[in-house]
C-alpha cells in the first residue's frame, strides 16, 4: 500500500532511527527490493539491458558475519487487489523506456533476464533463498520475528509492520562502507523500529495500521484537514504545501485514541467525505499488515517446502511447488496458472518498432500450451503497442510431442520427450548441438530459433556482435532486446520442462562487460599476492598496506590507486591482484599494471 512521504517524515525526525554496527547476525532480506534497489543505483548501462550486476553485497555480509535468508516475490497470489498498479507500473515503464530509446536518459528498466541472473548469483553463493506463493511482504516480516533479526528492505511498507528487532532500510544500510576492525568488519546502518516510531509521535502502536491506510489511500485526502493545531509550529507555514506535516499532523491527532474502532469513528467525523463504504475500505486495507504463520522458517532449516495456498491447489500441480519454493521456476508460472495472465517485461527500444517480445511469442504459446494443459481457454499478454501497454488475447499451442505431456505429471515425463518438446519449439536438431559444452547448447539454440526470427533480419555483423558482447548502436539494441526475450522465454519453457537442457550461466553470457563478484583487490610490487601476509601498497583487507598510497577504486570495476608521496625506493613495476567468485569457486587473477615508478 505505501505512505507517500513517509520517508520524508522519518528525515525530519531522523533521532527516531539508531545508529548501528551491524556484524554477527541473522538478516532476512526483501531480495526482490534488493535486486531493483542495487541494479538502479548501480552505474551500468541500462538502456541496452546488456549489463547485470555481480551482488557483491552477499560477499560483504559474509566478510561481517552476516547470514542472509533472501524472499523473493512469487507473482502477485490469487488476488487481482493490485492489478490497476501494476498496469501503471506498465505504463510507466513504457514512457521510461521511450525516453531512453529517444534521449538516451537513464529510465532504470531492469534487463529482462535480471531476476534469474540475481537468483543463480546467490545459488552460486549457496545464499540461502526462497520464493514465496504470492507477495512476500508478510512472509519476510514473520520470518524475520521468527528468526529473531531485522529486515533489510527499501519498501516503505515496512515502517508499518510490528518488526521486534527493527527495519534496515536500504538508503541507510551501507555495505559499500563496510569497516574494518581487529576482530570483526561492520556495516555502519541505521535501525528503525515501530516503538521508537511511536515512542517519539506518542501513539499506540496497535493504531499504525490505521494511520497507513487513512494515509496511504487515494479515497482518503489528508491534505483537506486542517492540521494546525496538530503538528509543530515551526511547520504550521508548510501545512498547506507539505504532505509530511499532513501525515505529521494526522500522527499527533491520533495520540487521544487507543482502539482502532474509536479512531475509525472519530476519523468519520474528521474526515466528511469519508462515507462507511470508504471506512468499510480501509478496515480492509488494515488486514494487509496482519502476519501470517509463516512455514518459510521450516523452509530454510529443515527444507519443508510450504503448502499451497487453499485457492490455488485446483490449478496448481502439487509437484510445482518445490521448484517454485526454491527459485528455480519463476513468479510467472504462478500468474499463468492462476490467473491466465503474463505481464511481459519492457525493454529500451523505439516506439515504432513492434515490441521485441513478439519474436519469442511462439515459445510462450507452447509455454502456455503445457501450463494449460486441458483447461483450454486463451492467456491474457500485456505487452508494449506504440507508446501504451495493451492487452492482447493469446492461444496456447500444443502440438507434436506436446501432446504426448501433462502438466500433472511433466517432472516424470522421459528426459527425451521434453527435450524433444523444447527443441522442436526452438527449431533445432539435437545433432546441431553435439560438440556444443552443456551449458552453451540452450543459448545457442536460441540464437537458432532468433536469426530465423528476428526482424529486422539479423546479418553477420549482428552475430559477431552477441557472439563477441559487443554491443553499439540503436539498430544492435534492437537486434539484442530481441534476443534476450527469446533467451528469457526459451529459459522459462526449458525450466517448465525440468530442465532437459542443462540451465545456461546468464550472468556470463549476457553482459557486455563480465562483472563478477569481487572478494579483496590489492595493489602490491610483488607479481603473487601478499594478502594478509606482508605489507603491500594497498590491500582491501590488509591491514599492512602502505599509507603513502590512496585507493580511490572500488570492489566492481574502478581500480584506481592515487599516489600521495614517494620516495626514491618506490620506483619499480606494480600490480594488481584481485579475487573472484566464478561458479561458486574462488579465483586470484594478476594484473601487470603497466605502472613504473621512475626516480
Amino acid at each position: 500500500m505505501g505512505v507517500d512521504d513517509l520517508c520524508s517524515l522519518l528525515e525530519d525526525y531522523s533521532q527516531i532511527y539508531q545508529d548501528i554496527r551491524f556484524r554477527d547476525s541473522k538478516l532476512v532480506v526483501d531480495g526482490t527490493n534488493l535486486a531493483y534497489d542495487l541494479y538502479y543505483r548501480s552505474n551500468l548501462d541500462q538502456n541496452h539491458g546488456w549489463e547485470y550486476l555481480p551482488y557483491q553485497v552477499f560477499t560483504t555480509l559474509a566478510d561481517c558475519g552476516i547470514k542472509p535468508y533472501v524472499v523473493v516475490d512469487g507473482g502477485s497470489g490469487n488476488s487481482d487487489i493490485k492489478l490497476d498498479t501494476l498496469m501503471d507500473r506498465a505504463r510507466g515503464k513504457v514512457w521510461s523506456a521511450q525516453g531512453a530509446a529517444l534521449k538516451g536518459r537513464r529510465a532504470d528498466i531492469l534487463p529482462p533476464i535480471s531476476t534469474t541472473v540475481f537468483e543463480q548469483t546467490l545459488n552460486n553463493m549457496k545464499v540461502p533463498l526462497a520464493r514465496c506463493f504470492g507477495e512476500a511482504d508478510c512472509q519476510l516480516a514473520d520470518l524475520a520475528s521468527d528468526l529473531c533479526c531485522p529486515l533489510l528492505s527499501g519498501d516503505i511498507d515496512f515502517y508499518i509492520y510490528n518488526l521486534p528487532w527493527g527495519l534496515l532500510h536500504l538508503d541507510h544500510f551501507h555495505w559499500d562502507s563496510v569497516k574494518k576492525s581487529p576482530t570483526r568488519s561492520y556495516i555502519p546502518c541505521k535501525r528503525y523500529t515501530t516503538s521508537s516510531f511511536c515512542t517519539f509521535f506518542n501513539v499506540n502502536r496497535r493504531l499504525l495500521p490505521v494511520f497507513a491506510s487513512l494515509a496511504g489511500k487515494d479515497y482518503v485526502n489528508i491534505r483537506e484537514i486542517n492540521w494546525e493545531q496538530n503538528v509543530l509550529a515551526g511547520r504550521q507555514r508548510a501545512i498547506e504545501l507539505s504532505q509530511t506535516a499532513c501525515l505529521e499532523g494526522l500522527l499527533r491527532w491520533m495520540r487521544g485514541f487507543q482502539t482502532i474502532e474509536d479512531t475509525l469513528t472519530a476519523a468519520m467525523d474528521l474526515m466528511p467525505n469519508m462515507s462507511q463504504q470508504v471506512q468499510t475500505e480501509v478496515q480492509k486495507s488494515m488486514l494487509e499488515y496482519r502476519l501470517p504463520s509463516s512455514s518459510l522458517r521450516g523452509f530454510f532449516s529443515e527444507g519443508t517446502v510450504p503448502p499451497l495456498p487453499a485457492e490455488m491447489l485446483i490449478c496448481v500441480p502439487d509437484w510445482v511447488r518445490t521448484p517454485l519454493a526454491k527459485g528455480e521456476l519463476g513468479a510467472d508460472i504462478l500468474d499463468l496458472l492462476v490467473h491466465k495472465r503474463k505481464i511481459l517485461p519492457t525493454q529500451v527500444e523505439h516506439s515504432e518498432l513492434q515490441s521485441s517480445n513478439l519474436t519469442s511469442r511462439p515459445i510462450r504459446k507452447v509455454l502456455y500450451g503445457l501450463l494449460l494443459d486441458q483447461r483450454g481457454g486463451e492467456v491474457e499478454e500485456v505487452d508494449r503497442v506504440g507508446t501504451k501497454p495493451a492487452n492482447v488475447k493469446v492461444q496456447p499451442l500444443v502440438h507434436r510431442a506436446a501432446k504426448t505431456l501433462r502438466l500433472d505429471s511433466l517432472n516424470q515425463a522421459d528426459r527425451a520427450v521434453r527435450l524433444q518438446v523444447c527443441l522442436e519449439t526452438l527449431g533445432v536438431e539435437e545433432e546441431t548441438l553435439e560438440g556444443v559444452p552443456a551449458h552453451l547448447r540452450l543459448p545457442v539454440a536460441v540464437t537458432c530459433y532468433w536469426l530465423r526470427r528476428a526482424s529486422p533480419e539479423p546479418d553477420l555483423m549482428h552475430l559477431k556482435a552477441l557472439l563477441m558482447v559487443m554491443v553499439q548502436g540503436e539498430l544492435n539494441r534492437r537486434t539484442m532486446t530481441q534476443w534476450q526475450a527469446c533467451l528469457k522465454d526459451a529459459s522459462q519453457l526449458n525450466l517448465l520442462l525440468c530442465k532437459p537442457l542443462p540451465e545456461p550461466h546468464f550472468a556470463a553470457q549476457t553482459e557486455g562487460v563480465v562483472i563478477l563478484p569481487v572478494k579483496w583487490v590489492e595493489w602490491g610490487p610483488d607479481y603473487l599476492p601478499c594478502h594478509l601476509t606482508t605489507a603491500n601498497v594497498y590491500g582491501s583487507s590488509n591491514v599492512l598496506a602502505d599509507s603513502s598510497f590512496l585507493y580511490l577504486g572500488d570492489l566492481v570495476r574502478n581500480c584506481t590507486l592515487k599516489v600521495i608521496k614517494t620516495l626514491k625506493q618506490d620506483a619499480k613495476r606494480y600490480y594488481f591482484h584481485f579475487k573472484t567468485n566464478i561458479d561458486g569457486n574462488w579465483n586470484t587473477w594478476i594484473v601487470s599494471s603497466n605502472f613504473m615508478m621512475k626516480s
